[in-house]
């Protein structure tokens, strides 16, 4: 009876938003521009992205959307709540008509049985695509309990969110665990990890359908491993291995500091199960590795603090906390020789010292030209500083510039690129303060940034009722073909773990 009773919910649905809507004829226009959420106005969008559902918010009682372009037009309705749902068809056929060009949206508003027509907004439409496909973190702000915390993936041509995986549904205090640092060789699923914490922790590895789970801890390297990165074609990740602390603020805009009192970079053999270390220091800070597209250089960040030689971990935690907001992080490279495995000395790319700022997350576009990263005014975990902003390096000219057209008041952190390069999604805490959701925007072959938009959903309200934070998006071509309940199966056996061993580099 409930199959039944949701099926006949969902033709009722489809019925609703599938009737004719009239344009309004006589409408006296306004000045007035009529606030929409979220905000689509005059922005660049791929040709292959799922409606733009939006919302009117200025008054009215009825609402009609029309969306002009050549040769085609879409023309949606809304009732009082001012929700205009696109027919996914329809938008299909504009967009793919339209690539390289223009769209004109008109919206009216019904006001005590007149209409008026607000002045019109343009969407442009690129012509390059955007990755079929996003994952995700979604997780509550709990800090200390991982309920209820996934990874997923969004086919960005739809509205369609599957799990890649799920920790658990209710907080089990035997079973609680984490789940972060999804990443993938070269925007293809075939090779894929991401870590799990507390309990069944460990690496989980997936090649080609085939799941692994793997102690990376070993007497020779500092610590688990984290923010990996895939070389672009052999079985190697490079990770950072990180001593992490976290502590509150009781009054500041910022509300929370992770912090690293001590961090390497450790060189991962998948074919061979052999971890080595790049660097293991005690006065640099080396984190948030990046291999170049062409795997023949790898850039990093690196503080230097030479305060923290020697120190135990006991007073370490304690020093980097009381000097946290002075700590800063400048963006390195180092060349890296396939045969031999090994790298050259390191080179400064950003000195953002200099700058009174801080780097994270380096990540360098497809055809190697630019360097993209974010900067704050201190630390590494900048996803909760309220001064961090997305920087390019044009790695070509040297410029080094802010991406100010995507860039907000507020966060703006945790990058990715799409495979041709055009596309960036990034978290932004732009729309809240509080909640990270996923931005999209268009960069032109000039190098230059444009507006983004939040991340489309069936329902345009879901921006604002979803009590969790996307984070870590991560654009790839293909799809996880792995369930969900395959990576669980293999999370829960701590029996079949396997421990890596332990190489110097190069050997």
């Amino acid at each position: 009876m409930k199959k039944i009773y949701c099926f006949l919910l969902a033709i009722f649905a489809f019925a609703s938003c599938a009737k004719e809507v009239s344009i309004p004829k006589n409408a006296t226009p306004v000045k007035e521009e009529a606030g929409i959420y979220p905000d689509y106005r005059n922005i660049t969008i791929p040709p292959n992205i799922a409606p733009l559902n939006f919302q009117v918010t200025a008054p009215g009682n009825n609402f009609v959307g029309v969306i002009q372009g050549q040769g085609a037009q879409l023309v949606a309705g809304g009732n009082e709540d001012g929700k205009l749902l696109l027919d996914s068809t329809e938008w299909r056929k504009l967009l793919t008509a339209n690539k390289g060009r223009d769209l004109s949206v008109e919206l009216y508003a019904e006001r005590n049985d007149l209409w008026v027509s607000f002045p019109k907004y343009v969407i442009h439409v690129a012509e390059e695509p955007i990755d079929k496909y996003l994952s995700y973190r979604l997780i509550e702000p709990s800090y200390e309990l991982y309920r209820q915390l996934g990874i997923y993936q969004r086919d960005l041509e739809n509205f369609e969110q599957t799990p890649i995986y799920e920790n658990n549904r209710t907080f089990e205090e035997k079973e609680n665990h984490c789940i972060n640092c999804h990443n993938y060789q070269a925007h293809n699923t075939k090779r894929m990890l991401f870590h799990v914490r507390a309990a069944h922790g460990g690496t989980m590895l997936i090649e080609n359908g085939k799941i692994e789970k793997l102690n990376m801890k070993t007497d020779s390297t500092l610590a688990s491993t984290v923010y990996p990165t895939w070389h672009p074609t052999r079985n190697w990740v490079v990770f950072s291995s990180n001593k992490t602390g976290q502590a509150f603020h009781m009054i500041n805009k910022n509300k929370i500091e992770v912090v690293d009192y001590a961090s390497d970079l450790v060189f991962y053999d998948a074919d061979n199960n052999k971890l080595s270390n790049i660097f293991k220091t005690n006065d640099h800070f080396e984190t948030f590795p990046c291999w170049a597209p062409d795997g023949k250089k790898l850039y990093y960040c690196d503080a230097y603090v030479p305060d923290f030689k020697g120190l135990p971990d006991s007073l370490a935690i304690n020093r980097i906390l009381e000097r946290h907001d002075s700590v800063r992080y400048n963006i390195y490279s180092m060349t890296f020789d396939e045969q031999t495995r090994r790298f050259g000395p390191p080179q400064l790319e950003v000195n953002c010292t200099d700058m009174s700022l801080s780097a994270s997350v380096p990540r360098v576009s497809p055809d190697g030209r630019y360097l993209l990263f974010t900067l704050g005014k201190y630390g590494q975990f900048h996803i909760w500083h309220k001064s961090s902003d997305q920087w390019i390096k044009d790695l070509k000219t040297g410029e080094i510039r802010p991406l100010t057209e995507a860039n907000s008041p507020d966060v703006d952190s945790y990058h990715t690129w799409s495979s041709n390069g055009r596309w960036i999604v990034f978290s932004s805490r732009r729309m809240d303060g509080s909640y990270t959701r996923p931005f999209i925007a268009y960069f032109d072959k000039e190098g230059r940034a444009h507006k983004a938009f939040v991340l489309p959903q069936a329902d345009p309200e879901e921006n604002k009722l979803l009590l969790k934070s996307f984070n870590v998006p991560e654009l790839t071509r293909t799809k996880v073909e792995v369930s969900a309940k395959e990576i669980r199966n293999a999370v829960y056996d701590d029996d079949h773990t396997k421990k890596v061993d332990y190489s110097p580099l190069g050997k």
